[in-house]
């Protein structure tokens, strides 16, 4: 097991069947990890930058585009820097999970993409 992941981060939302997924995934790799209810301590700006950058991604390929605020706040034609921030002040724009381990940093989407960090 010397290739595991020694810790993991989730950025979970317990009403969201993938992150419960996610989260038994890394309970079942051995890990007990940090949970961060990010709707209730979202990230700052610029700690969303980090997580966002750390796993490749660009807001907009982080965003919750299904989600009613994403329409009430058109956001449709907005710039990254626009999306970025209606992510912080909308939390629930924020897709999940995100894990972060000593191994990376990975939008679980589909689940078993947290493999790649495991």
């Amino acid at each position: 097991m010397s290739g595991m992941a020694n810790s993991a981060t989730i950025y979970h939302n317990q009403r969201c069947n993938t992150s419960r997924t996610v989260l038994g995934l890394i309970r079942d790799a051995g890990i007990e990890p940090t949970i961060v209810k990010y709707l209730e301590t979202p990230p700052s700006k610029d700690g969303l930058r980090k997580l966002l950058d750390d796993a490749g991604l660009k807001p907009s390929e982080a965003i919750r585009k299904r989600e009613a605020a994403y329409k009430e706040l058109g956001l449709a034609q907005a710039s990254e820097d626009e999306l970025l921030k209606a992510m912080v002040d909308n939390p629930i724009l924020i897709e999940r999970p995100i894990v972060v381990t000593d191994k990376g940093t990975v939008l679980a989407r589909p689940a078993t993409r947290v493999g790649e960090v495991l």
